[in-house]
């Protein structure tokens, strides 16, 4: 073991005590350094200098120099103790006394070539007998002894290695992989030299599942074990590419299941981790034999590039493992790039999901209210009630951006329940202030789940009863595509409306189904024409010639519903010119910014004390 010198040995030597006889005849001093030589531990007495006094065969062997050649060396050097620095600050501590042990360990290089590992401790020896008689006060030194742990640290080494690595595939576990990530991310963001960035591509197997269930759990596993083995090939492939004999080659990992991470630390940009990606794929195209059966997979990769500053392993495999699920949304077998505007939007929409029930409670909702003009008057004969989110964060939203989430967790049918009450109220007070003038109806969407989840027929008469409004000036909206084809409850509950005096309207008609015959079994009352039928009138009067194929389609759908006893109403009516058209084909009702935008309650009040809407 070779090491720097601290200056000459000084003539040191262990002082003899008294010498006392055993019955033997042996002194106690012999017999001491007897046994300190033949001690099976590896053992030094060092002075106060840090220079070794005296060293026993078992540490010669250990360190592979003859005991007496130890005599007189520094022991930092022989044990590689200034190497680090706070063992060899608590070494110095030892040596004066201030420390009553030292205990680390260290990988030493043997003579031979082979190295191993000991543990060290450095403990005081008491004052006397050092560099001093019996009864005087001589130097204080320590003992140094060394404990050879290569075996045990060799047993730990290959009990980590197990612990760390999936059996299957032999990669990197979650674990590990976890560890080095954390590890490249805190390097990135302290680290001048490199560039920063860190990029990761986290992939699913498509059909997995299926192999397992079809051929067995043993071909999956040998399914797996192929798979890693071409996507080490890819990272290999990719730390070459590179060119700097330097560049780390992505790490591998499987993450459970048939999930697999490929981590690229020091990356250069979103190029490199789409090419990754790219060569992944292609890699897994080709089909796997094993062992006779010829298995084909693909696969979905989501991608991240960033700055690893401010990164963190939990936000960096969320927005990962979000990737992910879009390349799946997006059609499988492809990479999709992370893409924070679309994060934002994910985020958003998960952020109005979870505080949608407590703003009902809150009362943020609001309703603004859309005429329903006669086409024939062009007076206000009802309105249309449209929800509003009055948001503390996001501001005024309109259903668009709340009513599939409320479908989604249930919530629809509390919401329902305000919007129905709060719109027959209002209509029930427009009533009461024009006595004399023709009442206007209030039309209501109305979501499928309300119809399932909740008792819609109770709801409705309870809160018309509460209210004081005639049924006959409400009106349910529902659309095609739920109303076509009802059976069972659905089916009984729009029975049981229209008997009671409630007027059904299909809305977005010509979307959907289209089966007009099938309404005539239907107890529907009103038909609302997608605004996509009027958009193909809107080029009339504007120099660019109309398609008269959508004037056709419209007029034949107004002349049967008109057949099969229902009213026709016409949305996004928007140019005078459009509703001269509508009117001319017979339609009965249109409703559009033409006529007014949704608004409050109190500017209804005001179109339908006025006169008649602007008419083309």
């Amino acid at each position: 073991m070779s090491g720097t010198s601290e200056g000459p040995a000084p003539a040191v030597e262990l002082v003899r005590p008294t010498v006392t006889e055993s019955n033997s005849g042996v002194s106690d001093t012999n017999l001491l350094r007897a046994a300190f030589s033949a001690a099976p531990l590896a053992m030094a007495v060092v002075n106060r200098e840090g220079l070794v006094v005296r060293a026993n065969e078992s540490l010669g062997t250990l360190l592979g120099i003859a005991p007496e050649a130890l005599a007189g060396r520094p022991a930092a050097e022989l044990v590689d103790l200034a190497s680090d620095t706070r063992a060899w600050h608590a070494y110095r501590e030892v040596l004066r006394g201030r420390q009553a042990r030292l205990r680390c360990t260290r990988r030493l290089k043997h003579p031979d070539g082979h190295s191993l590992w000991a543990q060290v401790t450095v403990t005081p020896l008491p004052t006397e007998g050092v560099n001093g008689k019996q009864g005087e006060k001589g130097e204080k030194g320590v003992l140094l002894s060394l404990a050879d742990i290569s075996a045990r640290r060799e047993l730990q080494a290959r009990l980590r290695h197990l612990q760390m690595h999936d059996p299957v595939t032999r990669l990197p576990n979650r674990a590990l992989f976890f560890e080095r990530l954390s590890a490249a991310l805190e390097a990135e963001s302290y680290e001048q030299s490199g560039t920063g960035r860190i990029g990761l591509c986290y992939l699913d197997l498509d059909g997995f599942k299926a192999v397992n269930d079809t051929l067995g759990h043993r071909v999956g596993d040998r399914l797996l074990a192929a798979v890693a083995e071409r996507l080490t090939r890819c990272a290999e492939e990719a730390g070459l590419a590179r060119g700097n004999p330097g560049a780390v080659a992505p790490l591998v990992a499987r993450l459970g299941g048939d999930e697999f991470a490929l981590l690229v630390e020091d990356s250069t940009g979103t190029d490199q981790l789409a090419d990754l990606a790219e060569s992944v794929l292609k890699a897994l195209q080709l089909p796997f034999d094993l062992a006779g059966q010829r298995v084909s997979v693909s696969a979905s990769i989501g991608v991240v590039e960033r700055h690893a500053a401010g990164t963190t392993p939990t936000g960096l495999m969320q927005v990962a493992d979000t990737t992910l699920y879009w390349a799946k949304a997006d059609g499988k077998s492809r990479w999709t790039l992370f893409d924070p505007e679309r994060n934002a939007h994910r985020m958003t929409r998960q952020a109005l999901s979870s505080t949608l029930r407590p703003a009902i409670e809150r009362g943020e909702f609001a309703l603004d209210y859309q005429p329903l003009v006669g086409m024939a008057d062009g007076r206000v004969h009802g309105v249309e009630a449209l929800v509003r989110w009055h948001h503390p964060q996001f501001g005024t939203l309109t259903p668009n951006r709340f009513i599939g989430l409320a479908e989604e967790d249930g919530s629809i049918v509390q919401l329902g329940r305000w919007v129905l009450a709060t719109a027959c109220r209002q209509a029930r007070r427009w009533q009461l202030e024009r006595p004399d003038e023709p009442p206007i109806f209030v039309s209501v969407n109305v979501a499928v789940r309300q119809v399932w989840d909740s008792d819609l027929v109770a709801d409705v008469a309870e809160i018309l009863e509460e209210t004081g409004l005639p049924a006959r000036l409400l009106q349910l909206e529902l659309t095609e595509s739920a109303v076509m084809g009802s059976a069972g409850r659905p089916l009984q509950a729009l029975q049981a409306l229209s008997d009671m005096g409630v007027g059904i309207a299909i809305d977005d008609f010509g979307t959907g189904y289209s089966n007009l015959a099938y309404l005539s079994r239907l107890p529907v009352s009103v038909l609302k024409l997608d605004g996509s039928f009027v958009r193909g009138f809107m080029y009339e009067g504007e120099g660019v010639a109309p398609n008269p194929a959508d004037e056709i389609v419209v007029e034949a759908m107004i002349q049967l519903a008109h057949r099969l006893g229902l009213t026709v109403t016409a949305e996004c009516v928007e140019t005078a010119a459009q509703a001269a058209r509508l009117r001319r084909i017979g339609c009965d009702t249109g409703q559009g910014w033409l006529y007014s935008r949704p608004v409050g309650a109190d500017r209804i009040s005001v179109l339908v004390g006025g006169s008649a809407c602007r008419q083309g």
